[in-house]
């Protein structure tokens, strides 16, 4: 009897000790979040977490109201919606053949688009800096995305590939037989299937896009150029002087694009996961 008690009571401590890590980590994941919350509406906003004494919507409308800033948001979007559809379109045409044909270099060019998702993008911003010098391409929104275009590839190629598997060939072979081309299967067939990898290929892409830093801030030189991701360091002055409220407001602000972004998405990939079950038919 008393070694059962025992068995129990290790049994409960070993099921609540994980939830207790995972409240704590919780916890410290949710604080920063809590201080860009409170931050945003407070006019005297500081680096720790206070109640604030009143309540402010002036470091909205600053945000709201400057025209360099709406212009960086513009511009953010335009980088990050425009990878995000080149990297959709050119990953899907990418992945169709090495999920439908049998290649003969096919595993060794899959192991180098696994080798490339791990490869850091510092790595290789020197060389890229040089040839967008040459070319002329410097201080390019169009080169940018070309670049950003590029550097999300591998990833999206692999992860496109492994949703297209899922699909049956059975049902592009009987569109085939109705007279379809290979693209019309593709894109009546094959795609509305893996609605839920497209979106997901989407969003991440837009999300690694829209806050990336390292990238626009390297080949665009032309400050009016730059994203919401650079110009987010105007809000941290000289002598070490930050304005904390319309940081946190340009953050809370920053942080919508994504968020919408994966919301409206749900819609279509539950509608991709209802379509998964045509093959049954």
């Amino acid at each position: 009897m008393f070694k059962e008690e025992i068995k129990v009571k290790r049994f409960n401590s070993e099921k609540i000790i994980p939830y207790i890590i995972l409240s704590f980590i919780g916890i410290m994941f949710l604080l920063p979040l809590l201080w860009m919350l409170i931050a945003s509406v407070d006019p005297n906003a500081h680096q720790s977490l206070k109640t604030p004494l009143s309540l402010t919507t002036r470091n909205f409308a600053s945000i709201l109201t400057d025209p360099a800033i709406l212009r960086s948001f513009g511009i953010g979007l335009v980088l990050s919606g425009g990878q995000a559809v080149l990297v959709v379109i050119i990953a899907g045409l990418a992945a169709y053949p090495l999920s439908r044909y049998a290649l003969k270099f096919k595993k060794p060019f899959m192991y180098t688009i696994l080798f490339m998702t791990s490869l850091p993008i510092t790595a290789v911003m020197v060389p890229v800096y040089q040839l967008f010098t040459f070319i002329h391409l410097q201080n390019s929104l169009s080169g940018t995305i070309l670049f950003l275009t590029a550097s999300a590839l591998p990833y999206a190629i692999w992860m496109m590939k492994n949703f297209m598997d899922a699909v049956p060939l059975e049902l592009e072979e009987s569109a085939w037989i109705d007279g379809a081309s290979v693209l019309e299967g593709l894109r009546k067939i094959v795609a509305p299937l893996i609605i839920p990898g497209i979106c997901t290929v989407a969003i991440f892409t837009f999300s690694g896009s829209w806050g990336n830093f390292f990238v626009p801030y390297i080949l665009i030189q032309t400050p009016e150029n730059f994203p919401a991701s650079v110009t987010i360091f105007q809000f941290f002055g000289n002598y070490g002087l930050v304005e904390y409220g319309k940081l946190a407001a340009f953050s809370l602000i920053y942080t919508m694009p994504a968020v919408v972004l994966y919301l409206f998405s749900q819609r279509f990939m539950s509608q991709g996961f209802n379509l998964g079950g045509a093959s049954k038919g």
